[in-house]
């Protein structure tokens, strides 16, 4: 392939959208030998793998994510050339699970549009933010999801990942395994664990799962739900340690560390009732918020780390 086109941008959005090739495929109206075909050109062209596939479906890899970002804000340029319009002020409606990427993405989305006007409402559940787009009580939502467990919805909902990132776990700076650059998964079999209800999406099913994979059950599960400054002196008082997302902020007396072998993965997906949010709008609030999560990487030394571990050993 020697030039790019229109066409192949829209392949990787679709294919970063919907996590598989196989879906992909049906939403572009190709056949799957056809869609990996079309993938396996496009990663010839760039001289690496964009995704990263997996039995539960595919993720972009760090330079997958950053050239789908270029690819959306291509075709959102293009799909908006035409006549110029004039577009009434308008409040939109957004929910928000447990994320943050919030507070970045409000501040962004504001100065990209300030012809929109967002209202926020807090809710905890991905099962519970789809039910309020499907009833229409909500315009647009940041939800999460897990690999092999996507987010159910009626065709009245539409959605787009933001990221997938690894699950990382929380512990006091004089626990044991503090120093080390990641841990097993295994030798936390005698830990307390700190965990978070249950998310309408799949936690904390998948993380019990993982840790019956790695042969043992927590002996102490303190159930929590509360600001992270909250967490942070609870896991520095020695009281338990924590499954946290990977830009968890470290601080002088609990350290952040990856998982061997990433046994946890969650995806933040972007979520819309269709027909209530034009298409430049849903492409302003996800470019938001996919900056908002660059932003936050920049103070996550440990996530940093990780992917250069992880991408370096994988090519």
């Amino acid at each position: 392939m020697e030039r790019l086109e229109l066409r192949h941008l829209r392949t990787l959005c679709a294919i970063a959208d919907t996590g598989s090739l196989r879906r992909a495929a049906a939403r572009q109206g190709y056949s799957q030998p056809a869609m990996t075909t079309q993938l396996q050109r496009i990663e010839h062209f760039f001289g690496e793998p964009l995704f990263d596939r997996r039995s539960t479906g595919v993720t972009p890899t760090p330079f997958g994510t950053e050239i789908v970002a270029q690819a959306r804000e291509v075709l959102t340029r293009v799909d908006a050339l035409g006549p110029r319009t004039t577009r009434p002020d308008r409040t939109l409606r957004l929910a928000a699970t447990n994320t943050p990427i919030l507070s970045g993405l409000l501040s962004r989305f504001r100065t990209a549009t300030p012809d929109h006007t967002l209202t926020v409402t807090s809710v905890y559940s991905s099962a519970e933010i789809v039910t309020h787009l499907e009833e229409g009580t909500i315009d647009i939502a940041v939800g999460v999801d897990y690999p092999g467990q996507e987010l159910h919805h009626s065709p009245a909902v539409a959605h787009r990942g933001i990221v997938t990132e690894p699950t990382f776990v929380a512990l006091p700076t004089t626990h044991p395994l503090a120093t080390h650059p990641e841990i097993s998964l295994s030798d936390l079999s005698t830990d307390a664990w700190f965990v978070t209800p249950d998310d309408g999406a799949g936690w904390p099913a998948v993380f019990f799962t993982a840790c019956q994979v790695a042969g043992f059950h927590p002996e102490t599960v303190h159930e929590f739900f509360g600001d992270r400054s909250q967490l942070h002196a609870m896991i520095a008082e020695g009281l338990g340690i924590a499954a946290v997302q990977a830009t968890f902020a470290p601080t002088p007396t609990v350290t952040v560390k990856p998982l061997t072998g990433t046994p946890l993965w969650c995806r933040y997906l972007l979520a819309w009732k269709v027909g209530a949010v034009c298409d430049d709008v849903v492409d302003s609030i996800y470019r938001s918020a996919t900056a908002a999560y660059r932003d936050l990487i920049a103070y996550a030394p440990h996530l940093q780390d990780w992917a250069a571990r992880t991408y370096s050993s994988a090519h």
